[in-house]
C-alpha cells in the first residue's frame, strides 16, 4: 500500500512538473509528459508534437549564443516520440526528429562541435572555441535508436532505421537500414 501511495505522489509531481515545463517551449502538442528532472535551454526554439513521453534527466538544449557568437537553433520533435533516461539533444543549427521515433537511454544527438580542427583553433581552450555546425541532423519517421548511441552533425537517418546500441553515427543512411558500430555502418537492409 505504501509503495502505491509513493508511486501515485510521484506521478502527480511529474504531471505538475510537465505542466510547468510545457510553457517553456514554442509549442507542445497534446499528451505531453517529461519526468523530473529535466534541463531545458532555449525552449523558445523547440517545438514538440502530440503524444510526447520522456523519462527523467533529459537535456534539451538549443543555444542561440555561446561566448560572443550568435546562432539560430531549431529543434523539432514530431508526434508519438518516446525518449528514455539520460538523453541529451544539443543544437545551434537544426535537429529534426520525426514521428514515431523511439530513443533508448543515454543517447546523444548534436548538430555541432566545439571548434574546428585547425592549429589556430587549438590555441584556445575547447570551451572558448567557436561552436560550429557542420550541418543539421534529421531523424525521419519510425526510427529506433538503441542504448548509448551518438548521432553527430550533418546526418540524415532514413525512416524505419534501427541503430544498434553504442553506435556512433557520423554519416547518413537511407530508409530501412539496420546500422551499428563505431563508426556506424550498414549491417542489413530491411526488405518488405
Amino acid at each position: 500500500m505504501l509503495f502505491k501511495l509513493i508511486n501515485l505522489v510521484r506521478k502527480i509531481q511529474n504531471l505538475i512538473y510537465s505542466l510547468i515545463l510545457k510553457n517553456g517551449f514554442i509549442s507542445v502538442g497534446k499528451n505531453f509528459f517529461i519526468e523530473y528532472p529535466a534541463r531545458l535551454k532555449g525552449g523558445e526554439y523547440i517545438t514538440i508534437g502530440d503524444d510526447f513521453y520522456c523519462f527523467g534527466r533529459i537535456r534539451l538544449e538549443a543555444y542561440d549564443k555561446h561566448n560572443d557568437y550568435k546562432y539560430t537553433p531549431k529543434i523539432t520533435i514530431g508526434n508519438n516520440v518516446s525518449i528514455n533516461f539520460d538523453c541529451h539533444i544539443a543544437c545551434v543549427n537544426k535537429v529534426i526528429i520525426g514521428n514515431g521515433v523511439l530513443i533508448a537511454s543515454k543517447v546523444f544527438i548534436t548538430d555541432h562541435f566545439h571548434g574546428d580542427i585547425t592549429k589556430k583553433a587549438l590555441e584556445q581552450a575547447p570551451s572558448q572555441r567557436k561552436v560550429m555546425s557542420k550541418g543539421e541532423v534529421n531523424i525521419e519517421d519510425n526510427v529506433w535508436i538503441g542504448e548509448g548511441v551518438c548521432i553527430m552533425p550533418d546526418v540524415r537517418i532514413g525512416e524505419n532505421c534501427i541503430i544498434g546500441a553504442n553506435s556512433v553515427v557520423t554519416k547518413s543512411f537511407p530508409a530501412n537500414s539496420v546500422i551499428a558500430g563505431v563508426p556506424a555502418k550498414l549491417i542489413k537492409e530491411i526488405k518488405n
